[in-house]
């Protein structure tokens, strides 16, 4: 069986081999009754556009390049990540759009990654979980690639960037544990570094400070997102402030490890220490007891990034979009809430 060509189409048509071909290539100036006819005789007749031919002439690549700055551990140990690909995915799918993901673990690899990304192959770059100032946003900016971070960009870069309200999210788990008469109210930060983690941070600061009290660095423990982390910050915690009476983790997975040790250490939970989380991720329905979280959705945030993405792409301008997404308290019974689970 031959493979229909763009002739075959065209004569089936009844139309020009340049009429098909821009149809095919999404041309707003053919006529409706001609696209129809076109739109009919590739139905038919099975045909599948060349993709090579049809990037020449559109000069788009239909791939998006999706970079994650973390170890390939925590990329695959950590729910946060497959849920924002997984919106990424469902975002691009509609579109036909392929997802490309491009790990960078080291100064060399993101060079690579660079060289990569502005190398013709992807029509945008989507990046995530950025450490520090890092120059890889405004440098393919520079290029003329479109770019959108998750999460607020490295300081002073103006590029666009959808991200959810820390802030926010962190005023209300901290603001639950006081109005259940907790005193001393320990936090475990991801790292600080990351955006993410120092507006978490100035929301729990914000949120003691509007209580009438004064923050107390002693009861401030780094846990860098990981469940080994956040059990590690809380042995400290325990170590350095017996009287801790709740903590609230940045991060589900280092809520998680502060529940262990907890537990190992005897304290009762919420009895003895309420816990609070950040994500409401699988996680939290998964712990002992199971965990207050602060809700983000992680597939609306990667619908969204693929969103400002292609509206980016198909603009062709450099406007700076910025989609901030609302937060929830969630509260179950690591902080008091019924073992129903239900909030």
């Amino acid at each position: 069986m031959s493979i229909p060509t763009l002739e075959v189409v065209a004569r089936a048509a009844g139309v020009s081999r340049a009429t098909v071909s821009r149809v095919v290539n999404g041309s707003p100036t053919v006529r409706i009754e001609s696209r129809q006819s076109v739109e009919k005789a590739i139905a038919q007749l099975g045909y599948v556009p060349n993709r090579a031919a049809r990037t020449l002439v559109t000069r788009r690549n239909d791939s998006i390049g999706v970079v994650i700055a973390e170890p390939t551990g925590r990329l695959f140990g950590d729910p946060y990540f497959a849920e924002v690909l997984r919106g990424i995915g469902a975002g691009l799918a509609a579109r036909e759009v392929s997802l490309v993901l491009v790990l960078s673990q080291s100064p060399d690899e993101e060079r690579r990654a660079a060289r990569y990304l502005t190398g013709g192959h992807v029509d945008g770059v989507i990046l995530f979980s950025l450490h520090g100032n890092d120059p890889l946003p405004e440098h393919l900016q520079s290029r003329g690639i479109p770019v959108v971070v998750g999460g607020q960009p490295p300081h002073g870069a103006r590029v666009s960037y959808v991200d959810n309200d820390n802030h926010g999210g962190a005023i209300a788990a901290v603001n639950h544990l006081i109005e259940q008469g907790r005193t001393r109210i320990a936090t475990i930060t991801g790292p600080l570094d990351m955006p993410a983690a120092v507006t978490r941070r100035l929301g729990f600061l914000e949120a003691i400070r509007a209580a009438g009290r004064t923050p107390d660095a002693n009861l401030e423990e780094c846990g860098g997102f990981t469940r080994e982390g956040g059990q590690r910050a809380m042995e400290v915690l325990l170590q350095r402030c017996p009287d801790i009476d709740a903590v609230f983790a940045a991060s589900d997975l280092m809520a998680a490890g502060a529940l262990s040790a907890l537990h190992a250490a005897g304290r009762r939970v919420p009895e003895d220490v309420a816990v609070v989380g950040f994500d409401d991720s699988i996680i939290a329905l998964s712990t002992q007891p199971a965990l207050s979280s602060v809700h983000q959705s992680m597939e609306v945030t990667g619908r969204e990034l693929a969103n400002v993405l292609l509206q980016t792409i198909d603009a062709r301008d450099q406007v700076v979009r910025h989609v901030v997404l609302e937060t929830e308290l969630i509260v179950r019974q690591s902080s008091g809430g019924p073992p129903t689970g239900k909030n």
